[in-house]
């Protein structure tokens, strides 16, 4: 099977990848951002999603209990809060034990890239509001 690469201009699309793991640290759209953190099934669960939470703002996607690379998330988030001039920092997470980590996973990523700031979070309910 023949295997295509896509090369993706930044500049004209805006952001892309959304998956923390794919993001690049450097990559032109975190500079100067408002970061949005958010679980997997906050943007299922919430229907009010782009709407209400991601306008203007660079989402940064992933799972803390699926994701076997939450070390990696951490070095990699504070890498990009340390070099890109980071505006906001929002955490959109599940009402879900589980996404307890995510919330654990981005203040250490903040005290490991050596800024302070608020980190802004809100807990989504199984039902789809904001708790």
């Amino acid at each position: 099977m023949k295997r295509t690469v896509i090369k993706i201009d930044e500049e004209k699309c805006g952001q892309w990848p959304v998956q923390l793991a794919l993001v690049n640290p450097e990559s032109s759209f975190c500079r100067g951002a408002d970061l949005l953190v958010t679980a997997d099934c906050v943007p299922f669960a919430f229907g009010n999603f782009h709407k209400r939470v991601l306008r203007n703002k660079i989402v940064l996607v992933f799972c803390p209990k699926l994701d076997d690379r939450v070390d990696d998330y951490i070095e990699k988030l504070a890498k990009i809060i340390q070099i890109n001039n980071i505006q906001s920092l929002t955490i959109l997470r599940m009402e879900v034990p589980c996404c307890g980590g995510m919330t654990r996973a981005v203040k250490e990523a903040v005290r490991k890239s050596g800024k302070t700031m608020v980190i802004k979070e809100y807990v989504i309910s199984l039902n789809g509001k904001i708790v």
